[in-house]
């Protein structure tokens, strides 16, 4: 995230200096990589900088090592020459996220303005680090060299160090020998940066929290501080503003918790306010104190571009800050707003449409069998391209307006999402057991659609430790075929104005809803298995005044075995005077002494009566109230062996909340509608579906 501290002495000069004191001659030493010792916390001593311990297995992997991360020294290369071996170094690099952050918040930066922050960080390191007589491994970019600590200047973050008999030092760039590396040294004054250093281990631990606090600082530099905070106000304590969203953050994306748009946005945004920050110092380090007219005159233009600059970084620091808030950052993940889309090609510059494959290995059996059965000149009306891909990834980007893909069976491991922002069709060739995605790592939705009208058909998506659902309609439409969708959080989810057309599709594993739906949506369902699902279907209806039902279409769909209900209505908690509205089903309120009792039914073909005491109305506003979650909740009592029921339950509920709509709309207006009218905002059909063994009913009313 951020870049190495502020002040490091170890920059583009040095390196300079070391390429110029290189020996050609010399003879290239290549000792072994240290092997290293991790340390594992050895029973919750309350010590003043955490603990080394608690290995966690997923930490300090390739995505932060791509953005800059050196934690640790490179000991990928397993190649080495010689007797000599580097000694083993603390391992201090994988600490939780709490450790850290009791780290931050209790012993280094405490209530520290951002001026305060450097200061603090020198006091904490003068408390901790022994002064000298350990030993560590130098490493940076260029190469690595064995040393011993003589003494520690802490408010710059340095340590004197000299070179250890025998001399270790290993390099792929610089070939030095011990007298070239001892003049380069001489040249730095001896001073080399506490970030830089990996500190040796010893049997008698005296050096693990020496270890543990250059871990801190090192960390702290890499992924905290950032150029521009010393420059902000100090009406803030550093660690609330900053330290603690930055932290959060960076272990969300370890954990891949924020999807892969938002973690490219965030990086893009951060270079940006890099470069302008460089940008401002830069032109106030130019102003001039002369008091000339010419000079005068030019600083007065630099003083405007300097305010434009000054401008421009404090909405990028905003945005930032924006992304880094754990609030904020949950809503961006859920409704993408904000967020650069993809957006779509349109149609190939040539005017050609291409047939793309996809398979793990093309076989001239396969290839055959394909001009066969799929690009034969009954499926193929027109002369297209055929490009041939291993990954299916890489060939759905590929894709322009009125594209084919064609993967052929096998299992294919995806690491990324699908974002289908073109017409295209994607279809597996074979059953779906025999084309299988499965998403690879955590995070997004596996995939998101924006198109106009996307087609899905013959494939089994697996998805693992997800925070978004397995299949997004964002805008547009979607037509899913003959689909297989295992999945983990929620299932398939048709957004605000989207369209769904989900045919002879098999959905099962979510933890939440299997199928979302949002309000003003049309979904369409015809001979779905909706399994084994925290809810079967939710459709939401919150924001009444605001938003319009969702059209819904259902048919021979079979819901089953869902741990709540198979169909949840999910709205507004409202108050519910007794009053006649048109339907044909009555409800029965359930409270928490009365869940596991079975509530008698009072049908009426006529009207529905909602039991005033289901939420409690008296001096409520008449938007939202407060209702107790046991007596929030009702459910419609059904014949478990009559799904006709249940259809009319579901179909009566969406009408009767649509025509109440309605006349609240029409009492503002002052306007007339007429039953055509209201006619054409009800349900197409929701009939002949089949429900069992779901754990709380077939269908129910949630009031959040």
């Amino acid at each position: 995230m951020a870049e190495a501290a502020a002040g490091s002495p170890a920059g583009d000069t040095g390196m300079a200096e070391a390429a110029a004191v290189l020996t050609m001659g010399a003879e290239r030493m290549e000792p072994e990589r240290p092997a290293v010792l991790t340390l594992m916390d050895s029973g919750g001593i309350d010590n003043p900088n955490g603990s080394v311990g608690h290995v966690s297995t997923y930490l300090i992997q390739d995505q932060m090592e791509s953005r800059g991360s050196c934690d640790s020294p490179n000991k990928d290369n397993p190649s080495h020459h010689g007797t000599a071996k580097f000694p083993e170094v603390i391992e201090s690099t994988q600490l939780t996220y709490y450790e850290r952050y009791r780290a931050y918040q209790d012993y280094i930066l405490g209530d520290a303005k951002p001026s305060e922050v450097k200061d603090f960080i020198a006091e904490y390191l003068e408390k901790v680090l022994e002064p000298y007589g350990w030993q560590a491994l130098w490493s940076n970019d260029m190469f690595e060299v064995l040393v011993e600590v003589t003494d520690v200047e802490t408010s710059n973050h340095r340590a004197v160090v000299k070179l250890t008999e025998p001399f270790l030092y290993e390099s792929e760039t610089y070939p030095l020998d011990a007298e070239a590396m001892e003049n380069f040294l001489e040249a730095k004054k001896h001073l080399v940066p506490l970030q830089e250093l990996y500190v040796v281990s010893d049997e008698s631990g005296e050096f693990d929290q020496t270890a543990l606090a250059i871990e801190h600082l090192r960390f702290f530099f890499l992924h905290i501080w950032k150029n521009w905070d010393e420059d902000d106000e100090d009406e803030f304590d550093y660690f609330v503003k900053c330290c603690e969203p930055r932290l959060k953050l960076y272990y969300d994306i370890l954990e891949d918790r924020v999807p892969a748009n938002l973690i490219a946005e965030y990086n893009r945004m951060l270079s940006k306010c890099e470069e302008t920050y460089k940008e401002f110092i830069k032109l106030r380090e130019n102003i001039s104190t002369n008091d000339s007219a010419l000079e005068s005159e030019l600083n007065n233009v630099s003083m405007v571009e300097g305010f434009q600059l000054c401008e421009q970084l404090e909405k990028l620091k905003y945005k930032l800050q924006i992304m880094e808030t754990p609030f904020y950052r949950y809503i961006l993940c859920q409704d993408s707003y904000g967020l650069p889309t993809k957006q779509a090609k349109g149609t190939r510059p040539s005017g050609e449409n291409v047939i793309h494959v996809v398979s793990n290995s093309m076989t001239v059996t396969l290839l055959q069998s394909l001009l066969r059965e799929k690009l034969n000149p009954d499926q193929v009306t027109q002369e297209r391209v055929l490009e041939f891909h291993s990954d299916p990834l890489v060939a759905i980007n590929a894709c322009f307006e009125g594209d084919v893909v064609v993967i052929c069976p096998g299992h294919y491991y995806v690491n990324g999402y699908f974002s289908i922002a073109d017409s295209i069709q994607v279809e597996g060739y074979g059953p779906p057991d025999d084309v299988v995605l499965e998403k690879e790592g955590k995070g997004d939705a596996f995939v998101a659609c924006t198109a106009s009208c996307v087609k899905i058909s013959n494939l089994k998506f697996i998805q693992h430790d997800a925070t978004e659902g397995i299949l997004c309609v964002r805008k547009g439409q979607a037509i899913i075929e003959n689909c297989v969708f295992q999945c983990d959080t929620t299932g398939v989810v048709l957004r605000t104005s989207a369209k769904l057309h989900m045919k002879n599709c098999d959905l099962y594993g979510a933890k939440g809803a299997g199928l979302e739906i949002y309000p003003t949506s049309t979904c369409e369902l015809f001979g779905n298995d909706i399994h084994h699902c925290k809810e079967g279907i939710r459709i939401k209806n919150f924001m009444e005044e605001l938003y319009d039902v969702p059209k819904i279409t259902m048919m021979n769909n079979l819901i089953h075995n869902h741990e709540d209900y198979g169909i949840t209505m999910a709205k507004f908690a409202i108050p519910f005077p007794k009053k006649k509205t048109p339907s044909a089903i009555v409800t029965q309120p359930i409270s928490g002494a009365e869940q596991n009792q079975n509530p008698q039914s009072n049908f009426n073909e006529n009207n529905l009566e909602l039991n005033s005491d289901c939420c409690e109305t008296q001096n409520a506003p008449d938007l939202l109230i407060e209702c107790s979650p046991n007596k929030c909740e009702q459910a419609v009592e059904l014949n478990p062996s009559d799904a006709a029921e249940c259809d009319e339950a579901v179909t009566n509920e969406l009408i009767s909340t649509s025509a109440k709509k309605r006349k609240q709309s029409r009492s503002r207006i002052n306007d007339v509608v007429t039953d055509d009218v209201m006619a054409q905002e009800m349900f197409l059909s929701i009939v002949s579906n089949h429900f069992k063994k779901n754990g709380k009913g077939n269908f129910g009313i949630v009031y959040s």
